[in-house]
């Protein structure tokens, strides 16, 4: 009888308890909106199971020389798992419509306007008592403004890795949630006409201005902001390895077995951060809810800064492509051409989307930069 009694202690279901049970089912929940909905099902998927197997009592899987937490320290705790994957962005990413069209480069600056907004929000709510959050951990919460899953873990694990797993959440959970979220925002702000607004088509780029331009970003921005530089660098070098032509095996690897590879890991590594003791607090409530106000207030930034371009004499932008602002690539993009071909069935504005994308990816490495730079000193 003794030794049955301790079979039983020694099983999982003797030693589950409550928040357990809620967060294997939160991993649950992570898998249907993955699986069923098709909601960034390349990283919420891994980072559902890896929450399920980091709550699995008595098997210390996420702990200690737990084969997750081995993830988690040999690529969160170093940053080195985001930085390879900005490295395979960069190497799918064209930065042609871009260059085209360079004044769209100020809508993907404006969409950053959400991080900055939600870092002051969080602390005035730490001013008067609703949260206790820190200046790091604010900037580590604002990030999710920029709707860019890397750019918020890097930041996360460098300013705040308490909160790791619920940043990680948050971001990667809204930016499955784009074409949910952003549509409403994109029809108040603007009039049925400004949503018909046709653009013209794109010049063609040189190869020759693809080639010069993430060598030209990196020098400058780094030279700026320092603290930018390995985000941004790796970002630039995958580009460059794409552009120039003459590593193409280099530029694949890096597309599709590298990047794929990583983010099996990577989203290994935020499951794993998924426990109950850390996940299960008021100050998660607080994140998510921060973190939709700046991927909302982002996507109005972008919009905004469009009509106000439109106010000066020249070519006139359709204010929707400000939302793709947010660097979330390319679905931000593919939102606002839905959203355009609804006013108008005969105006396609992907590649036009595109710009606004590509620069706000840049724009919220920037932005990752200046927050590691003043919060992290």
């Amino acid at each position: 009888m003794d030794q049955l009694a301790q079979l039983w202690g020694s099983t999982g279901l003797a030693q589950i308890a409550m928040p357990q049970v809620l967060m294997i089912l939160i991993g649950l929940g992570l898998l249907f909106l993955a699986i069923n909905k098709g909601f960034e099902p390349l990283l919420l998927v891994p980072i559902g199971f890896g929450g399920i197997l980091a709550n699995i009592p008595g098997v210390d899987i996420a702990v200690g020389n737990g084969i997750l937490h081995q993830f988690y320290t040999m690529g969160l705790e170093t940053g080195v798992f985001p930085l390879l994957i900005f490295m395979g962005v960069g190497a799918m990413t064209d930065f042609g419509p871009l260059l085209a069209n360079p004044k769209t480069l100020l809508l993907g600056a404006a969409a950053q306007f959400g991080i900055f907004a939600t870092l002051l929000g969080a602390l005035f709510l730490s001013d008067i008592g609703i949260f206790d959050f820190t200046l790091r951990q604010a900037a580590a919460i604002g990030i999710i403004g920029g709707a860019d899953g890397p750019t918020a873990i890097y930041v996360a694990g460098i300013l705040a890795p308490e909160l790791l797993g619920a940043i990680a959440v948050a971001a990667y959970s809204y930016m499955a949630l784009v074409p949910l979220i952003q549509p409403p925002i994109m029809r108040l702000l603007t009039s049925q006409d400004e949503r018909e607004i046709v653009m013209v088509q794109l010049r063609d780029v040189a190869q020759i201005e693809k080639i010069l331009f993430p060598l030209l970003l990196l020098i400058l921005v780094a030279l700026l902001v320092p603290s930018a530089a390995p985000l941004l660098g790796m970002f630039c070098f995958g580009n460059l390895m794409r552009e120039s032509g003459v590593v193409s095996r280099l530029s694949d690897t890096a597309q599709n077995a590298l990047i794929n590879i990583v983010t099996i890991l990577l989203g290994l590594s935020v499951g794993s951060k998924l426990v109950a003791d850390q996940f299960l607090v008021p100050t998660t409530l607080g994140i998510l809810a921060l973190g939709i106000v700046a991927f909302s207030i982002g996507t109005a930034a972008g919009v905004l800064m469009a009509k106000a371009m439109n106010l000066f004499p020249g070519t006139k932008i359709n204010p929707l492509i400000g939302a793709s602002g947010v660097s979330a690539v390319p679905m931000a993009a593919r939102v606002a051409n839905k959203v355009g071909l609804e006013a108008n069935p005969s105006n396609f504005l992907l590649m036009h989307a595109m710009g606004p994308n590509v620069a706000g990816v840049i724009g919220s490495a920037v932005a990752a930069g200046i927050l590691i730079q003043f919060a992290g000193g």
